[in-house]
């Protein structure tokens, strides 16, 4: 691999999203190529509107009739009892234990304890209005080791949320994997193991036979690009590898077990609809010259064609193949007959949006617009706008659902106990607004789940960012509605702004 290709890995996974362990790193306030970054305030958070209590007014903006509203979370952020029950070790258990890891040196091992507090966070979904819940199911507490015989009580842990779940009129949305690979499988190899996309076949078909009738959607493989990127070429995210060589390999292998996975489903004769959840970046060229318009190109293929291209048309973009080279682990790791696993037909596309990608033309980025607390999200809704129309005309009319679209906020308990982040109902509002452009303009977006439910283990950050709509206060575990919790539920009360 050449050494500019190189660096424009790294300079990719730098400002990649939940890419937060540029700021601890030395990256902040420089652009990943160390191109000073405009000087900006954050955006929404730091300088809220002026704080009220009144209702916001009402914009006129109504969603289709029957759009879905909903939250989101994952396994290993918010459950916690993670030696109970029969669950086994994930990257993450093993990650967050390793010293200078973490921040603060946190750990998932409680979390939001939602095992154990599940009903109650029910109960909080009913109050809110939800009408879809997307959590992910960790694989280790259905597979302590990734493969054999499944863990009863894991599986019943599951059946209960979901039943919970129905019996509140919320639909449930279940991701199959969200980053908490079995550490047995990362033994053997991981994601470079092209067993283990085999073994992830295996667990899915498990969970469909046991809770396949009560969901109604499946999510495959949660953000594969941000295993690729922050996983194995930055290092700081789970399994801590730093090998762009691997990187790509890694990407292909997770594209196929996502194609296992939909192919699972319709051979245990599941009714429910799946698709895959991926974090979708529109790249931008940082000015007008020819050299930012064909680095944007190429910026474009890694960040969003490479998974676009193979689910949706059977082929790896050839720029991008081009760029790995033909010695690359990954071009010389697809075999006859993968590309058209990986394409078999979805139901749907899960779409999550966090921020836009400004490219250099020597393939560096640089901020145009103010970020959030997480130094790597430029708050920019148009971009919402411009990728899923993007989308819709690239890859024709699936039908799209949001599952992830949110930000953190320095969220703190005032004298009254309540928790005013306005900086958040600005940026729901406007992405919202955004979203109901689209669909004006022709996109078959369903629903929208904001990211995320409950403050949680934010992976690298640990606990020091804050991105729920509800806040936990970790010591007591208590949990309090934000202003951004009452808004959200005014919006899903009357379908709109």
């Amino acid at each position: 691999m050449s050494l500019l290709t190189r660096r424009r890995l790294l300079r990719r996974a730098a400002l990649s999203a939940t890419a937060a362990g540029a700021a601890r790193t030395g990256l902040a306030g420089t652009t990943a190529a160390g191109i000073a970054a405009p000087t900006v305030a954050l955006g929404g958070c730091d300088s809220p509107p002026e704080r009220t209590t009144d209702p916001e007014p009402d914009r006129g903006l109504r969603f289709p009739d029957g759009f879905v509203w909903g939250a989101a979370t994952s396994a290993y952020q918010i459950e916690g009892a993670a030696k109970e029950d029969g669950r086994g070790e994930s990257v993450w258990d093993t990650f967050s234990h390793t010293p200078g890891r973490i921040r603060n040196g946190d750990t998932g091992d409680v979390a939001a304890d939602h095992y154990h507090r599940y009903a109650q966070d029910l109960d909080l979904m009913r109050d809110l209005g939800l009408h879809s819940y997307r959590f992910s199911i960790s694989w280790p507490r259905i597979q302590a080791d990734g493969s054999g015989r499944p863990n009863q009580r894991g599986l019943d842990f599951y059946r209960r949320l979901v039943d919970g779940l129905h019996e509140r009129d919320i639909a449930p949305m279940a991701t199959l994997f969200h980053w908490d690979l079995p550490q047995a499988l990362q033994d053997a190899g991981g994601w470079e193991n092209r067993d283990t996309a085999e073994r992830f076949a295996e667990y899915a078909d498990v969970v469909f036979r046991a809770l396949g009738d009560r969901v109604p959607v499946w999510l495959t493989i949660n953000e594969p690009k941000t295993v690729v990127q922050n996983g194995y070429i930055w290092g700081h995210h789970a399994p801590g590898i730093r090998d762009e060589g691997a990187a790509y390999l890694v990407a292909h292998h997770l594209q196929l077990a996502h194609g296992l996975a939909v192919q699972a489903l319709r051979a245990s004769g599941g009714t429910g609809r799946i698709g895959p959840a991926l974090n979708l970046h529109p790249c931008y060229p940082a000015d007008d010259s020819p050299e930012s318009a064909a680095a944007t190109r190429l910026y474009d293929g890694y960040e969003n064609r490479l998974y676009l291209d193979s689910i949706f048309k059977g082929a790896y973009p050839q720029d991008v193949l081009d760029d790995l080279g033909p010695d690359s682990r990954m071009v010389r790791g697809v075999r006859d007959g993968d590309l058209k696993i990986i394409s078999s037909p979805v139901d749907l596309l899960a779409v999550q949006y966090y921020t836009p990608i400004y490219v250099t033309g020597d393939g560096g980025m640089v901020r145009k617009w103010p970020t959030s607390e997480a130094e790597w999200q430029q708050i920019y809704p148009e971009g919402m706008y411009d990728i899923l129309t993007r989308v819709t005309r690239d890859y024709g009319r699936v039908p799209i659902t949001i599952t992830e679209n949110g930000l953190p906020c320095p969220d703190v308990p005032g004298p009254d106990g309540n928790v005013d982040d306005a900086g958040r109902v600005t940026f729901l509002r406007d992405h919202f607004a955004a979203a109901h452009r689209a669909i004006g303009d022709g996109v078959p977006l369903e629903s929208y789940h904001v990211w995320s439910l409950l403050d949680n283990f934010e992976w690298a950050e640990g606990y020091e960012q804050r991105w729920g709509l509800v806040y936990v206060d970790y010591a007591s575990q208590r949990r309090v509605l934000k202003r951004s919790a009452h808004w959200y539920r005014d919006v899903i009360r009357r379908n709109g702004l």
